[in-house]
């Protein structure tokens, strides 16, 4: 099914990124791979996913707040690949404080990374994509992008926004071919969301383990924390004909959390 197309990954290096690049790459994709990291640890990432898959992998480590740097991705991933089927938005950062004490440089740096990069990629990516006449772009949102939580106020300002440029795009590609979506995943277990257990544990003064399971509480009703592997096979339906005709979507992937 996708056998020989070409995904960009951003953010791709570790957690949900990556597990949706494994995901892409087990069903034939080339793959751009994009983040930060031990070079190292990323270069043997790179060759297992292509010699256990058979495909091209690439990487760089183009910033995602810096737009010149996006576009270079963008036309890098042309090059070495041969055109941009699928575009994944994953790259994030996060920041917790209440608006009153919540540093600018970090709302500044969010809002650069989860939201304006996207936007970026997409309007580089997009010309090749209506030139081959097929396209998949995937946002990873958040529930942040559907309900808010407290102190979380660049997060969550970026993820609204990220879903509202989904639907633009889902509109602006309607019957081209090409769809726009946004997952909006729970709390998955990476390294973003693993100070925010630390934290809690902290607070409680209990082990990180139950730190953890006190957030899936207050907030996932099933109380399970959502998996990378989980997440990969969502973007893999949503690359695939039977969603050809959902486009403009934030599809939660959360536990039950935005049902409440």
């Amino acid at each position: 099914m996708l056998k020989g197309k070409n995904a960009l990954v951003t953010g791709s290096t570790s957690g949900i990124g990556l597990g949706i690049a494994c995901a892409l790459a087990a069903k034939g994709c080339n793959i751009m791979l994009n983040g930060f990291g031990d070079p190292g640890a990323i270069e043997r990432i790179r060759c297992e996913l292509a010699e256990v898959n058979g495909v091209t992998v690439a990487y760089s480590c183009a910033d995602m707040a810096r737009p010149d740097d996006i576009a270079g991705l963008v036309e890098q991933t042309g090059q070495l690949l041969g055109g941009v089927d699928i575009l994944v938005n994953n790259a994030g950062i996060q920041h917790t404080a209440p608006v009153e004490e919540f540093p600018p440089e970090r709302w500044d740096a969010i809002i650069a990374i989860n939201l304006s990069s996207a936007f970026h990629t997409i309007n580089h990516a997009l010309p090749l994509m209506r030139k081959s006449g097929w396209g998949r772009i995937i946002n990873t949102a958040s529930v942040h992008g559907l309900v808010a939580s407290v102190n979380k106020a660049a997060y969550v300002t970026a993820k609204h926004g990220l879903v509202g440029l989904t639907k633009v795009v889902a509109l602006e590609t309607a019957g081209t071919g090409i769809t726009c979506n946004a997952i909006c995943p729970g709390w998955v277990r990476t390294k973003l969301v693993e100070p925010q257990i630390v934290a809690r544990a902290k607070s409680l003064g209990v082990a990180i383990e139950e730190g953890g399971r006190s957030m899936l509480a207050e907030k996932q009703p099933s109380r399970q924390f959502v998996t990378v592997e989980q997440l990969g096979e969502v973007v893999l339906f949503l690359c695939s004909p039977a969603a050809s005709q959902i486009t403009g979507v934030a599809l939660p992937v959360d536990g039950g959390w935005t049902a409440q």
